[in-house]
């Protein structure tokens, strides 16, 4: 049992399908009893992965708008929602300077961090972040934190 925090690239393998999306799927096996944290930006982030999706004729607008409800209804029931805090955000600033990240990046793994911090002086395990961008798991790492990247399983 671990505690994952997701961002959009690696979460929309869960519902869309991509070349992790296997090792994707079985993290989310409720018997292994993972904890998955979210940055709440992450439900639009994905939905519009899952748009892109549509537009470019891979999937079906049926497909799209169920699967935009199943993330809605995941979002609701099975995620650990994070809000995105000002602290996040300044450290999120100093990131895009330091690592190659855009701006919602910069913000995931600001926001990992910020929780992998409260979880560390909680006594808690460390957190792993799971992305499916090389940039994210390259700044994640250089910060200290554990990251994984879907497409390399």
């Amino acid at each position: 049992m671990s505690t994952l925090f997701f961002d959009s690239s690696a979460l929309v393998e869960r519902y869309l399908t991509e070349v992790g999306s296997t090792w994707v799927a079985a993290l989310f096996d409720p018997s292994i009893g993972h904890t998955i944290i979210v940055a709440t930006i992450t439900q639009v982030e994905s939905a519009a992965a899952t748009a892109a999706r549509h537009r470019s004729g891979f999937i079906t607008q049926p497909e799209r708008d169920d699967l935009v409800d199943l993330l809605a209804l995941h979002f609701d029931a099975n995620y650990r929602q994070v809000t995105i805090e000002g602290s996040a955000l300044g450290r999120a600033v100093e990131l895009t300077q330091r690592y190659r990240l855009r701006g919602y990046d910069a913000v995931q793994v600001a926001t990992a961090l910020v929780v992998n911090e409260q979880y560390m002086a909680a006594g808690l395990p460390a957190l792993t972040l799971v992305s499916a961008d090389n940039d994210v798991n390259a700044a994640a790492q250089a910060e200290g934190l554990q990251a994984e990247n879907p497409n390399a399983h």
